[in-house]
């Protein structure tokens, strides 16, 4: 009898559980018919199918989280990113004004060299025409001075030849008289047969010149 009760009260415990249990899944189909009807027509909502970020009541949530996101991500950027950007910025700026003011400067000293450069040339330019209005004026006063030199030689010896030929001249009109006295004697003594006046003879030929 003892077992006989035992296994009616084991079946009944069972018996016991099996309706726990039904109930726990019937509470569990109900919520979940709940959850998925509201906001239907009628009072009754219809969320099969809806994406959660759409829903309606996700919306302060997600707005929340973006102010909280958004202010994170803005001090971030803040107070990390923009300081390093804009150092890198102000670093590549200073160098650009650097590299700048270098070329200026090598562009006016080399400005400053081209302009000397020319100066010198100016002057070395000035100096060559110098030296060469120099030369020319030397070359010239020597050529004039040897014209001069070379025209009084020549006048020189065309005096002396003049005097050559004055005095050859007059060495041959002399010996023409001569010629010319013995000529006239000759002729006078063939003539005449007697010897003839040589004294007469020449000064009859100087009064006939």
């Amino acid at each position: 009898m003892a077992i006989i009760s035992s296994a009616q009260a084991a079946s009944a415990q069972v018996d016991s559980a099996q309706a726990a249990s039904a109930q726990v899944a019937e509470a569990e189909q109900e919520s979940h018919a709940t959850h998925e009807s509201v906001g239907a027509p009628g009072g009754e909502a219809h969320h099969e199918g809806v994406f959660p970020p759409f829903q309606t009541e996700n919306f302060a949530p997600q707005l929340a989280w973006l102010v909280l996101i958004f202010g994170f991500l803005y001090i971030l950027m803040s107070r990390l990113a923009l300081p390093r950007v804009g150092g890198i910025i102000e670093t590549r700026e200073r160098k650009i004004a650097s590299d700048l003011d270098a070329s200026r400067e090598m562009q006016a000293k080399a400005q400053a060299a081209a302009a000397a450069n020319d100066e010198n040339l100016r002057l070395r330019r000035e100096e060559a025409q110098t030296i060469g209005r120099e030369a020319q004026q030397k070359i010239a006063d020597e050529a004039s001075a040897l014209r001069a030199r070379a025209e009084a030689e020549s006048a020189e010896k065309i005096r002396a030849a003049e005097a050559r030929i004055a005095s050859a001249k007059s060495a041959a009109l002399a010996n023409v008289e001569e010629i010319a006295l013995d000529a006239a004697a000759s002729i006078v003594e063939k003539l005449t047969g007697a010897t003839a006046d040589r004294a007469a003879l020449a000064s009859e030929y100087k009064s006939a010149n």
